[in-house]
């Protein structure tokens, strides 16, 4: 792990990331020493940060520390987070150059395989996300949220559960992106609310524009999801898991699920 350029794992206890989660992250695959959609990844972290005002550091910076580190481990998974560094007692913040980089890697997950080819089962969550239009799309560190759907998921044993917001609006999965399909279109949760906009999320609606395959972002019912042809979730880790249960809705074959999966994983 390195922060701020230096090995080590400690940042002080006023900085603002642990304080008040006030900072952003990325999640992304490292294949060959090289992260997977570097460009769309660097972008996507820039403009997170940019909307909380925190200084990003530069992508030849963030990807040199990166690839030092991978240095030995080709093939992992890497994180950066940037915090608005340490500041001064209180929520004000301070705006300047002085934010927190912390890159660190880690061993690339195994799933099972039939998450991939069969796909997965879907618990809905119980938990509500609330609505905030200021911090929507941003992937930011008040992920808590988050963490409570997650134990949910894992109380049930399921490996993914289903996020809708306040209103009963289908969001997301707890850490992935969700699309389906119905009569020949791709439909994507409106994110304008709550919840993030994933790089992934930005990859597969690019293919779905070169393939000239319709693709809209629009509000969801649970119901309207139910009657979908397909459904599937996507992130920059496990890529692509089709959906094959999720209450009334079951299904044995992907196509164009499996078609985006093929696309995703030899894409880079």
């Amino acid at each position: 792990m390195l922060v701020n350029g230096l090995p080590g794992e400690a940042i002080s206890a006023e900085d603002r990331g642990l304080s008040y989660g006030d900072g952003v992250f990325r999640t992304l695959r490292v294949q060959q020493g090289y992260p997977v959609s570097w460009l769309l990844q660097y972008a996507k972290l820039s403009r997170d940060c940019g909307a909380l005002k925190i200084f990003c550091p530069a992508a030849e910076l963030l990807l040199g520390e990166i690839q030092s580190l991978c240095f030995q481990q080709q093939d992992c998974i890497a994180k950066i987070i940037i915090t608005r560094g340490v500041g001064r007692r209180g929520y004000a913040p301070t705006i300047g150059e002085n934010s927190t980089r912390i890159i660190s890697i880690s061993a690339t997950p195994q799933y099972d395989t039939n998450f991939f080819s069969s796909g997965i089962a879907l618990h809905v969550c119980q938990l509500r996300l609330g609505n905030q239009p200021v911090l929507a799309g941003i992937k930011h560190l008040n992920r808590l949220e988050n963490v409570l759907a997650a134990g949910e998921c894992q109380e049930v044993g399921l490996p993914e559960g289903l996020l809708q917001d306040e209103r009963g609006f289908v969001i997301s999965g707890t850490r992935s992106n969700l699309f389906s399909l119905r009569n020949g279109t791709l439909y994507t949760p409106d994110l304008s609310q709550c919840g993030v906009a994933g790089v992934q999320r930005e990859r597969v609606m690019a293919w779905a524009a070169a393939q000239g395959l319709p693709c809209k972002i629009k509000q969801i019912r649970m119901e309207e999801l139910l009657g979908a042809d397909e459904i599937f979730l996507v992130n920059s880790v496990f890529g692509l898991w089709p959906v094959r249960e999720i209450s009334s809705y079951h299904r044995t074959t992907h196509p164009v699920a499996w078609k985006i999966q093929a696309w995703l994983n030899d894409e880079k």
